[in-house]
């Protein structure tokens, strides 16, 4: 990894993690008593720092759905500019779909990791609030999704592998994305990352929600943060939707199976990356370090494989997405058989019910 300085900030603590800042503060207000490191309090701070610890263990070892989600929202959380800075050396942006224009929300760079270079394609929220708004918060246009295929087709050209970076709460809803053929955008990356030439990896770094995830998210290897989320919709949405109630997220998040717990026992995915006591936020080398030697072990395996078995793994691997999400999601099995019955005896009210034909 590349030796960059990250500035420490005011640690910003979750709304669970209470007691967690209370032990901060004495730990703080201690030092502050004594700035030697063999002082009188020197015990003392020890002691509260392996309760602290304890602590942290003990309430992420037991994060709910919506907890999780709230970690992987972190406002300290990596983004995709500080992977950039750690993670890859040489990094050079390319711009632009050759349509529209360039969508700051997807960031698209040839880079190197180790030894292989490859093709980066992220989607940036931003760092502070001017560059938040300049990308949407994450939301990529359908210019952004058109750019990251362009070069995706470049990688192609020149073989070089894919590596993404997702992070997005959803593809941006306006309506000027809605004109510009949003969803078709999605679609068609979608249906051509699925034939690429090029081995593709991609991690879910933080929030990946909905076709706006998606269009970035179709590779050989699709590996999860411990704390991110990957989701059809984001909890608020899903909530709003089925119970007209925006507070019903907890809820929602728990229903939509997104941890990387669960989509990994559904088969959904194929790694969980671990991280650092505590969340990416409190160890960003750490996170990034996890992150270089999961894509690294992936490029050494799948470049050993030729390319038409690549394709028709991933081609494999595609078709076979819910296959056990039946089994998994908790219906039960005397609940399965009756399904082609309900739906047989739809149809047969819909036969029953089409006009007779026209006697000649």
């Amino acid at each position: 990894m590349s030796a960059v300085e990250i500035k420490p900030s005011a640690p910003v603590y979750l709304p669970f993690e209470d007691q967690v800042a209370k032990l901060d503060r004495q730990i703080e207000e201690l030092r502050k008593q004594d700035n030697s490191l063999q002082g009188p309090n020197a015990p003392k701070i020890r002691q509260i720092q392996k309760e602290q610890t304890q602590l942290l263990k003990d309430i992420y070892a037991n994060l709910s759905p919506w907890q999780t989600v709230q970690v992987s929202r972190h406002p300290q959380r990596p983004l995709l500019s500080d992977y950039l800075s750690l993670l890859f050396k040489d990094v050079r942006i390319l711009h632009g779909d050759r349509c529209f224009g360039d969508d700051r929300a997807i960031v698209t760079a040839m880079g190197q990791i180790g030894r292989e270079k490859v093709m980066i394609i992220g989607q940036n929220k931003g760092k502070d609030i001017k560059e938040k708004i300049a990308c949407n918060f994450g939301c990529a246009n359908p210019e952004g999704y058109r750019k990251a295929l362009l070069k995706m087709k470049m990688a192609e050209k020149f073989g070089l592998p894919i590596v993404t970076l997702i992070d997005t709460p959803g593809a941006y809803p306006g309506i000027g994305a809605e004109e510009r053929g949003q969803a078709q955008a999605i679609a068609v990356n979608l249906m051509e990352m699925s034939r690429l030439r090029v081995p593709i990896i991609c991690v879910v770094i933080g929030e990946g929600g909905s076709g706006g995830a998606l269009g970035i998210g179709v590779g050989d290897k699709l590996a999860m943060l411990q704390y991110s989320y990957y989701s059809v919709i984001s909890p608020e949405g899903c909530a709003a939707i089925l119970w007209h109630d925006g507070s019903q997220a907890p809820k929602a998040a728990e229903a939509l199976k997104l941890t990387a717990k669960d989509l990994i026992q559904l088969n959904l995915i194929d790694a969980v990356i671990p991280e650092p006591l505590g969340g990416a936020h409190r160890n960003i080398h750490d996170t990034v370090y996890n992150v270089e030697q999961f894509i690294l072990k992936s490029l050494n395996e799948l470049k050993r494989l030729k390319i038409d078995t690549l394709l028709d793994r991933r081609y494999r691997k595609i078709r076979s997405f819910g296959q056990n999400c039946v089994e998994l999601t908790g219906l039960a099995a005397q609940e399965a058989p009756a399904i082609p019955d309900r739906l047989s005896a739809r149809v047969q009210i819909a036969e029953s019910t089409q006009p007779a034909p026209i006697q000649q």
